[in-house]
């Protein structure tokens, strides 16, 4: 099965070809509005309650509100009303995480086109059930987006299906830019448009349309540290393939940026932006706590970049973030609430030993109830502690209102007990501002 990956033939894609991109136009764009209306959600968008906190006014463009909990829905919608009729009987084939398989199956089961679904074993179980439950063929192969897509490319060829790029389509990326043509339409003061960034092909077809309509909004493209494929596309000034780690955007996990996407958005962003995972999982927290939505990690990378401090130049604009999904595991939801958390210095961890005669956890217990510090979780563990045998040391899990109240508790452990330790898990002391100055690199065009 590995011996068709140095096959270029079978890797080449005539609708995404490397040698002759096809940039698409706002004529493109609203066409595609016109044709898909009757099939997608009008997403509101709306005003964040975030901000007063920022200093700017934060639109939230609600995406994830589609039927299958994505914008993928657009483009997929758009590529299947323009097959010819012969293609839509023999049938379609696509590899994705999830979002794009999603629209491609639910749409295609409407439109009644016979589907195939290739999708990497890391894609998340909900996004794979919810293709089966469309009537789609899910079938899982590889490791990631790269091994999952040349074999999609593969079956593509051998059983003469259309292979429906689900990033770099140019029927794709017209229905993605009919985000921005709704955007556009719902805050006529629009400023700046932070766009989630993977495969490229929605910042695309935002920027088309807005740029088109009005060129003085700022387009910000945001991606994941994890996975910067379009960071080093521009420093390459082509796409090039990048090594993917796991990541809490795992839809934005994709190695190469399409060919079309990039030479059609290069000329129209203003900005490149990379967040690294504790930001988005804080994002995706404040999501959930202040307005109330549920967003997978590639939906909140704009809410991030903005909470991070990454765009201080957009005070007292209008800025409209895109949340393009909401299909994130309650597993990977549950970590991510956690995960925040702890970046937020809200749930901390420390070690501290007490004494091992009746009453010390007691104590402890107390003393950290005083100063209304909750604890989550406790633990003993005598056999490694060294030094006096009437000693035990004891792990704590405990929530805090946030960094000041963290301290209070900081202090007064350290002025009760004579050993203890924070763990650096918690410890962020450094950390909130790393992303503008080290390890995020932003590209400004």
């Amino acid at each position: 099965m590995e011996t068709y990956r140095n096959q270029p033939t079978i890797e080449f894609d005539p609708m995404c070809d490397k040698e002759n991109p096809h940039k698409i136009s706002f004529e493109d764009v609203s066409a595609a509005a016109f044709r898909i209306q009757s099939g997608i959600v009008k997403t509101p968008c709306v005003k964040s309650h975030m901000s007063s906190i920022y200093g700017m006014e934060i639109y939230l463009k609600n995406d994830f509100l589609q039927h299958t909990g994505s914008f993928k829905e657009r483009g997929a919608r758009n590529a299947l009303l323009l097959l010819s009729k012969e293609a839509k009987e023999r049938g379609v084939i696509s590899a994705s995480l999830g979002n794009h398989s999603q629209g491609l199956s639910y749409h295609a089961n409407l439109l009644q086109v016979p589907t195939t679904v290739v999708m990497p074993n890391v894609a998340p179980i909900m996004k794979i059930e919810k293709c089966r439950s469309y009537g789609a063929n899910v079938i899982i192969y590889g490791n990631d987006m790269k091994e999952a897509k040349y074999h999609a490319m593969t079956l593509a060829k051998e059983r003469g299906l259309t292979y429906i790029n689900g990033y770099d389509h140019p029927h794709i990326m017209s229905g993605q830019g009919t985000v921005g043509l709704e955007i556009i339409e719902q805050v006529p003061e629009v400023g700046a448009v932070l766009v989630p960034v993977g495969g490229g092909g929605l910042m695309a077809g935002v920027a088309t349309a807005i740029k088109h309509l009005k060129p003085h909004v700022l387009i910000y493209g945001v991606e994941t540290e994890k996975c910067p494929s379009m960071k080093m596309a521009m420093r390459q000034d082509e796409p090039v393939s990048v090594d993917i780690r796991s990541t809490l955007a795992d839809g934005l996990a994709v190695p190469t940026v399409g060919y079309n996407a990039y030479r059609t958005a290069k000329p129209l962003i203003d900005k490149l932006i990379t967040v690294n995972e504790d930001w988005i999982a804080r994002a995706i927290l404040r999501l959930v706590e202040q307005e109330k939505y549920v967003v997978e990690g590639g939906g909140a990378v704009g809410v991030a970049a903005i909470m991070a401090g990454l765009v201080p130049e957009l005070a007292n604009k209008k800025v409209v973030c895109i949340l393009s999904g909401g299909n994130i595991d309650t597993t990977i939801l549950g970590r991510c609430l956690e995960r925040g958390l702890a970046a937020e210095k809200r749930l901390v961890k420390f070690k501290v030993t007490v004494s091992d005669r009746p009453g010390g956890i007691a104590e402890l217990c107390k003393l950290i109830a005083s100063i209304g510090v909750s604890i989550k979780d406790i633990m003993q563990e005598r056999a490694w502690v060294f030094g006096d045998i009437f000693s035990v040391r004891v792990k704590v899990v405990c929530e805090t209102r946030g960094p000041d109240h963290l301290e209070e508790l900081r202090t007064v452990i350290a002025n009760t007990y004579r050993e203890w330790n924070f763990s650096r898990e918690c410890d962020f002391d450094e950390y909130p501002r790393t992303n503008s100055n080290d390890s995020l690199d932003n590209i400004s065009h």
